[in-house]
């Protein structure tokens, strides 16, 4: 009886250092076929172009992609204090970029505030968020643009608040375009996934 128990005790332990062993090893191809997507983001363009308004503009519209990006397993933010054209960017400039830092992709944003009234430009607390997504290479992966005021008809609260929504907004849009434009390549449900949908709140 006293050899019966040991064996049935000696049975349990290997079982359960075997269900160890496999969790850890399954762990670990996960976490190895897990690619962690390195994302150059550029200083927002800001129109108008008035200097007061810029570093308030960066402020908010990085403090967006930190909410919505701090929790992502699939891709990390990196920040480039660098200005490039959002109509006419270059594109070689843009690779240096991305091989410099080992990123796989870069984005370059624009944030476009309304104008209120005649004469002197008077801001409304409404703004255009644009974002254009390039390869390493400098190829052109996806673009679109969240209109704060048409998409959520909102008349009250902050210049900066609606930078945040409209960030927020850009971010899903692009994550949606690229889904759709890859969704045939056999790696498109991860390699694309840089924007989980999971991560968006509007709040």
């Amino acid at each position: 009886m006293k050899n019966l128990y040991l064996i049935k005790t000696h049975f349990t332990v290997f079982l359960l250092l075997t269900s160890c062993c496999v969790v850890s090893a399954q762990i670990g191809l996960l976490s190895r076929d897990t690619k962690i997507h390195q994302i150059l983001y550029f200083n927002p363009e800001v129109f108008p172009d008035i200097e007061e308004i810029k570093e308030p503009t960066y402020s908010a519209f990085f403090s967006a992609l930190s909410d919505q990006l701090s929790s992502s397993k699939n891709s990390k933010l990196l920040r480039v204090d660098y200005n490039i054209p959002y109509d006419d960017a270059e594109t070689k400039l843009i690779s240096e970029f991305c091989e410099n830092n080992n990123a796989q992709y870069a984005v370059v944003p624009k944030v476009k505030y309304f104008k209120v009234g005649f004469g002197k430009y008077v801001f409304s607390n409404q703004v255009i968020v644009s974002m254009k997504i390039y390869s390493s290479t400098g190829e052109l992966l996806a673009e679109t643009s969240y209109d704060t005021y048409r998409k959520n008809g909102r008349l009250l609260g902050s210049a900066e608040n609606s930078i945040k929504i409209g960030t927020t907004g850009a971010l899903k849009n692009i994550n949606k375009i690229l889904r759709k434009k890859y969704r045939s390549t056999a790696n498109a449900s991860t390699e694309f996934d840089i924007f989980p949908e999971n991560q968006f709140s509007y709040n």
